[in-house]
């Protein structure tokens, strides 16, 4: 045998099982490890705790103390739901969200959502590179300003400058910095009787409690993360030999089914095991000093100082900046395969800047529009709430849409979702619904700030 044919056989006895799909190119072609199955969904479940969301959570705490800790272990159930489904569209299709409601609905429905997402987005981009100057101000001063552009310079930098699957390595690797949020739980002197006593539901009718309960809805299903997972789905087509939309390859579909539900799971737990953290530090130590309401995620490092010490005000600042390097990207990164799909663009951080100008256009563009926020003197409480807002509006739609998307045979073939994974989808529109209904109540009631 030559030599180059002994390297063909080679390299071919080295791809990927289809048996054992990995999620992504970034963790090579050995066979996968816990941390080569999780890609999408982990990426996801962990941009999910931006700094908007360590704000609301720790908002939370610090207003009712151990009181809402199940409302996060409420979420993780239907966390998993509707990015399962969303990974599904996009690894059965070949296409991302945008993308796939467009070949089956109007194009003003299209439409109506991607303008929503992008203006949701851009206001969480400029709440987020907000509250990461904030950080570094607090760590070391110095104008916070300054932090702002240069963070927003970085983000676009990395999506722009890096290899796909180095840039969802870095990603990967990026989610380690919510391990700040577990360390701060341990020096923050919780009680865990109370803890287990606020998993407990509780309802009232108070409009502070009802208003938490529809922020922390509001972050925990944020929209966004349907077009980026589906998009990655689609990305690690691309890039992973052998990978082929189930459509055209349904023996892949065993497999793959089981690693997006796998990697969604574990994903949203994450998620909601971080902001459980955020939510009972708070409590441990703002709440219980008698502080029952801060206005930023940065706000609540620096309540954090004298409450728990400087240390865990530290870590909670370095876990802002974390999250928000891992969010601001993904933020903007949605809000592009958005736009890009609708118009029919080429897309994808997998192909080059020169392949795809638009879509990498729109992508920086959004990310200076968050940077110019801040710039301008944007109120940074009045941005956290409209965002706020706009995703609570947006999320029941745009979650009915990838309901029926996925239920649709002439969509999905033979990988329809099933009525299991159709019910509970349909369960958390309803309940998406009935968050947005309080939160205009509210709003019309004078609740809003």
């Amino acid at each position: 045998m030559s030599g180059g044919e002994a390297t063909a056989k080679e390299a071919e006895e080295n791809l990927p099982d289809p048996e054992e799909e990995v999620a992504s190119s970034a963790v090579g072609t050995s066979r996968p490890r816990l941390l080569g199955v999780l890609g999408p969904g982990l990426i996801s479940g962990a941009s999910d705790d931006d700094p908007v969301a360590i704000g609301t959570y720790a908002q939370a705490g610090a207003a009712f103390g151990y009181g809402l800790c199940w409302l996060p272990v409420l979420c993780w159930p239907l966390m998993a739901v509707v990015q399962e489904i969303s990974g599904r569209i996009g690894r059965t299709t070949g296409r991302g969200l945008a993308g796939a409601i467009g070949r089956h609905y109007p194009s003003w429905l299209l439409w109506a959502c991607v303008l929503l997402i992008l203006f949701a987005n851009t206001v969480a981009l400029g709440a987020d590179l907000g509250a990461m100057g904030d950080a570094v101000a607090l760590l070391i001063g110095g104008p916070r300003l300054l932090y702002v552009v240069l963070f927003a310079a970085l983000c676009i930098g990395m999506q722009v400058f890096l290899r796909y699957t180095r840039y969802v390595s870095i990603l990967k690797w990026t989610t380690l910095s919510l391990l700040a949020y577990f360390a701060a739980v341990a020096l923050a002197g919780v009680e865990w009787g109370e803890v287990a006593r606020g998993l407990v539901p509780r309802l009232s009718l108070d409009e502070g409690w009802i208003t938490a309960v529809v922020a922390v809805f509001g972050v925990a299903l944020s929209p966004f993360l349907l077009f980026w997972q589906s998009a990655q789905e689609v990305e690690d087509q691309r890039v992973m030999p052998r990978r082929e939309p189930l459509l055209r390859a349904p023996d892949q579909a065993t497999a793959a089914l089981k690693r997006i539900r796998l990697d969604t799971v574990v994903g949203m737990g994450v998620a909601v095991l971080v902001g459980l953290a955020i939510m009972v530090t708070a409590a441990a130590t703002l709440h219980a000093k008698g502080t029952t309401s801060i206005a930023s995620s940065a706000e609540a490092a620096e309540a954090l100082r004298p409450a728990a010490g400087d240390f865990a005000f530290a870590l909670f600042a370095l876990g802002i900046i974390g999250t928000g390097l891992l969010a601001v990207p993904v933020l903007a990164g949605s809000a592009a395969y958005a736009i890009g799909e609708a118009c029919r663009w080429p897309v994808g951080l997998s192909r080059g800047p020169q392949e795809a100008k638009a879509f990498y256009g729109t992508l920086a563009a959004a990310t200076a529009m968050g940077a110019a926020f801040n710039v301008i003197g944007v109120d940074p409480i009045r941005a956290l709430y409209w965002s706020a807002v706009v995703n609570g509006v947006a999320a029941a739609p745009l979650l009915a849409l990838t309901v029926l998307v996925a239920s649709r045979r002439d969509a999905m073939g033979e990988f329809t979702i099933g009525p299991t994974l159709r019910a509970a989808g349909w369960a958390t529109v309803a309940l998406l619904a009935a968050s947005a209904a309080a939160m205009a109540f509210l709003a019309f009631g004078g609740g809003s700030p």
